[in-house]
């Protein structure tokens, strides 16, 4: 399966990056071809432009080349795996301004005409698996108290995007502070066992 690793996570050298490398090994295991992106080492813009959302409704809305090029590697993908730590209880803002970016009118849906203005059809209909993985700060009852922004825009919003034979998988490390070195180990092989049988 082709697989596209999304990556956000400031910290080079922590254990976000143990995740994001525990992901491509066990998907390399599993005999996957894997395309890794890390926003914040390629300095993605979060914020869309004015122009972006001038054009937003557009046939061809992407006007910045380095997002189009992730929205290529988009249109590659089978599976698409989101590796990223849980602020506030949502998404990373560079992680949610890549969603609001690339994926866009001819990449995640459509703009289909109709009567009184348009309607959106879903666009990914190539994708089989969205694979969240993540950190809270917080424990599991908190999370689930507060909605899990993340987890919601990933596993119901984006996968709306989705044929409905597509898997979603979601993969939480909670109460991240607490957890002993064996605990973070044992979920960093979790996560290459699990994405092994992806």
């Amino acid at each position: 399966m082709r697989c596209l690793v999304v990556h956000a996570n400031p910290t080079p050298d922590g254990y976000g990056a143990a995740l994001r490398d525990a992901a491509v090994a066990g998907l390399t295991r599993g005999g996957h071809e894997v395309r890794v992106v890390d926003l914040y080492a390629e300095g993605f813009r979060a914020a869309m432009t004015a122009e972006e959302r001038r054009r937003y409704h557009e046939p061809d809305p992407i006007v910045d080349p380095q997002v189009r090029e992730h929205a290529g590697h988009v249109r590659w993908a089978e599976a698409i795996v989101f590796v990223y730590p849980t602020w506030w209880a949502s998404l990373p803002a560079v992680l949610k301004g890549w969603l609001e970016r690339v994926m866009v009118n001819g990449v995640a849906f459509r703009h289909v005409p109709a009567k009184g203005g348009h309607t959106v059809k879903p666009h990914l209909d190539h994708l089989r698996r969205i694979v969240g993985i993540t950190t809270y700060g917080s424990g599991r009852w908190f999370s689930f108290l507060v909605a899990d922004g993340g987890r919601r825009t990933l596993l119901r919003a984006l996968y709306i995007t989705a044929p409905r034979r597509t898997q979603r998988i979601w993969l939480g490390l909670y109460g991240i502070e607490a957890r002993s070195p064996a605990e973070r180990q044992a979920f960093l092989q979790r996560v290459d066992d699990r994405l092994a049988r992806l």
